[in-house]
């Protein structure tokens, strides 16, 4: 038998209200819990360019709030000098990112051992494709004469590339952000997060 039917039945109404306003309470707790960390999430740490970064990911002096704007990121926060992580949500022009829109992401090869760009939706989950590319590496972009790296995204392959050539689905019409990993960054760039020789985000003609 529940709590609630030991109680006398005159006091039921009462119990009913209070328990009532607990969960209510519990409920604007959590929402507004939730609000903080994705301001946050979106507004916190350091610029280098349009991509941000916070300097405390990884770090022991991480408080509550930093710990939970990483989980919502998807991010796995290895200390500073083994991984670094830069998210855009805008292009270079300061436009919002969209997954229906084309972009062309290019620049010097990031000052790290290894590096990765990743796609994720609004939801911080990956774009679901039938290719299965969520991400574009220091091995699958190609790097000019100059050290330079370019690849398109959009929801479908750019017109005339072959199949092997660099590039991120992003289907749907959703919003998108990309995540710039840096696996064991220079020592300098770890210092200085905001140095980064940030890529471009352009955007490719009109929207689909």
């Amino acid at each position: 038998m529940s709590p609630a039917n030991d109680l006398n039945p005159a006091f039921r109404p009462r119990w009913t209200g209070v328990l009532t306003l607990y969960l209510l309470a519990i409920t604007i707790g959590a929402a507004s819990a939730w609000l903080a960390v994705r301001s946050q999430l979106d507004s916190g740490g350091v610029s280098a360019g349009v991509w941000r970064t916070s300097t405390l990911a990884g770090s022991t002096d991480a408080d509550l709030y930093t710990r939970a704007v990483i989980a919502v990121g998807a991010l796995l926060a290895l200390n500073r000098d083994e991984t670094m992580y830069y998210v855009a949500t805008t292009d270079s022009a300061g436009q919002v990112l969209r997954s229906r829109c084309r972009y062309r992401i290019s620049g010097a090869a990031p000052a790290a051992r290894w590096w990765s760009v990743t796609a994720y939706a609004e939801d911080r989950f990956l774009f679901p494709n039938a290719e299965r590319r969520y991400s574009i590496n220091g091995g699958s972009a190609p790097l000019d004469g100059r050290g330079h790296f370019a690849f398109e995204t959009g929801p479908t392959a750019p017109a005339g590339a072959a199949p092997a050539a660099p590039w991120l689905p992003t289907p749907g019409d959703r919003g998108l952000s990309f995540t710039l990993r840096l696996y064991n960054p220079a020592a300098g760039l770890s210092a200085a997060p905001a140095s980064l020789a940030a890529p471009t985000i352009e955007r490719l003609g009109s929207c689909e």
